[in-house]
């Protein structure tokens, strides 16, 4: 007996230290070798007015026949009608010409940061555009190229130094841009340099903060330094083009959700589980503290460009996804031409203008901005409400909750091209709501069967 006790405990004890070492195991490989953002460290407050916001991109030279600040104003309307709140323009900067690509080049080979692309008109009428939307109650913030510059900026001439190069002295560009030529953040003037740069279009143009391309391959002390600088001017809105968590601590507001959207694809096409959805949302709770917010989108200028519209790559489940990036944690993203369903990649060196027709999409997405908006458990951060997930048997529907005290959003979605039926049982069903997209009163019990469509889906607002 006294042998067997001691192997039983020698047993319970090496059963212990398994449990130990695989859940170290998993929480390591679950943040890999990542930067971690403890919660503590998060230290941005973010303007108030981006509290419920959606963003949306703006592609200055499709978006009219005349790619013009002028005529882009002439919309403004059209954009105040969607109700998004945050105007990103893609660069308005000069646009090199050594080595360009196409006739017109690409908005992210800067030659000059403070100056204006004369494609798109002058500097003082885009002041005049950054006023009118002010006036119309949106904020504006710039795309800024921090990385690189194209092959003619006066800067490889004046400071040589402040570029990457070879052993030979050549300046060498990233990956295949061959348009563009990179900068060296070794060199504490090049800090000083552009963050006095970003400083001049809040002072000279009153913008609100800036979208910052490929902002992981620049260090992040320098967006520290730059946050905390343009933050003396006035509260600046800051969305980083990467997804490190430890450009989350001081610099930036919001960066991309590219994990969920390369889910979301991949579920679209069949193939990627439902299920991978949980494990996508858990890893963001160990990354990211909830009040760092993140970007969720469906289609934006690189993917529609590159990648393909959304339609190519999500088809059927387009509308679907679409609801999906505006009900779960994070801000939502509309690119030039979604609301009007634009069904074609547009050209990325050249004139390609959006055709705005008449389209079903508009009143869809003025609907889901409308729920963003004003519903306070979709607010963004911790300011808004966590994810109960309601399971069920069905593994290709996926259901959940977010509440708060000042609002409740039920969402139920079958991601599969297979019509489904699924009972779900809990009491957070219970109650009356209103089917956000049907504008119908239902009352729900703690059990329902609910039967969808291919793709379908259902959104329920707490009455």
């Amino acid at each position: 007996m006294t042998s067997m006790l001691k192997r039983l405990r020698l047993y319970f004890t090496s059963f212990i230290l398994a449990l130990l070492i695989a859940s170290a195991i998993a929480l390591t490989s679950c943040n890999g070798n990542e930067n971690k953002q403890p919660a503590e460290k998060f230290q941005i407050v973010h303007p108030e007015w981006s509290d419920n916001a959606t963003i949306y991109e703006v592609n200055v030279r499709q978006y009219t026949p005349s790619g013009t600040f002028t005529e882009l104003k002439t919309r403004i309307p059209q954009i105040k009608d969607l109700g998004v709140k945050i105007i990103w323009l893609m660069p308005i900067y000069p646009i090199g010409e050594k080595e360009r690509k196409g006739s017109l080049g690409s908005y992210y080979a800067v030659k000059d940061y403070m100056a204006i692309n004369p494609e798109f008109g002058t500097m003082e009428e885009f002041k005049d555009l950054v006023k009118t939307f002010h006036d119309n109650g949106m904020k504006v913030i710039l795309d800024w190229v921090a990385n690189h510059t194209s092959r003619d900026n006066a800067l490889i001439g004046q400071h040589p130094e402040w570029f990457k190069q070879d052993s030979t002295g050549k300046i060498l560009a990233p990956f295949d841009w061959t348009d563009v030529a990179q900068l060296d953040y070794s060199k504490p003037e090049l800090h000083d340099y552009m963050i006095g740069a970003m400083k001049y279009w809040i002072t000279e143009a009153d913008v609100d903060g800036f979208r910052c391309d490929v902002a992981g391959m620049v260090p992040t002390p320098f967006w520290n330094k730059a946050r905390a600088e343009l933050d003396k001017i006035k509260p600046v809105f800051m969305l980083a083009e990467a997804e490190q968590p430890d450009l989350q601590e001081y610099a930036f507001d919001m960066t991309y959700s590219w994990d969920l959207h390369h889910l979301m694809n991949t579920i679209a096409q069949g193939k990627d589980s439902v299920a991978k959805l949980d494990s996508f949302f858990q890893k963001e709770l160990v990354r990211f503290p909830k009040n760092a917010f993140r970007m969720v989108f469906i289609t934006n200028h690189d993917e529609n460009s590159w990648n393909g519209t959304e339609f190519e790559r999500m088809g059927a489940a387009v509308k679907a996804m679409g609801v999906f990036s505006f009900v779960v944690p994070g801000m939502p993203l509309i690119y030039s031409g979604q609301e009007v369903g634009l069904s074609k990649r547009l050209l990325f060196f050249e004139k390609d203008t959006i055709l705005w027709n008449e389209s079903p999409w508009t009143p869809f997405y003025k609907k889901m901005v409308e729920l963003k908006s004003t519903n306070s458990a979709l607010m963004n951060g911790e300011k808004g409400a966590d994810m109960f997930r309601i399971k069920s048997k069905n593994p290709f529907v996926y259901a959940f909750t977010r509440e708060n005290e000042g609002g409740k959003v039920l969402a139920v979605f079958n991601f599969s091209k297979e019509k489904q039926t699924v009972t779900l049982e809990n009491e957070v069903l219970a109650g009356n709501y209103m089917d956000w997209l049907l504008g119908k009163e239902v009352k729900l019990e703690s059990t329902k069967e609910f039967t969808f469509e291919p793709w379908g889906f259902s959104i329920f607002v707490k009455k």
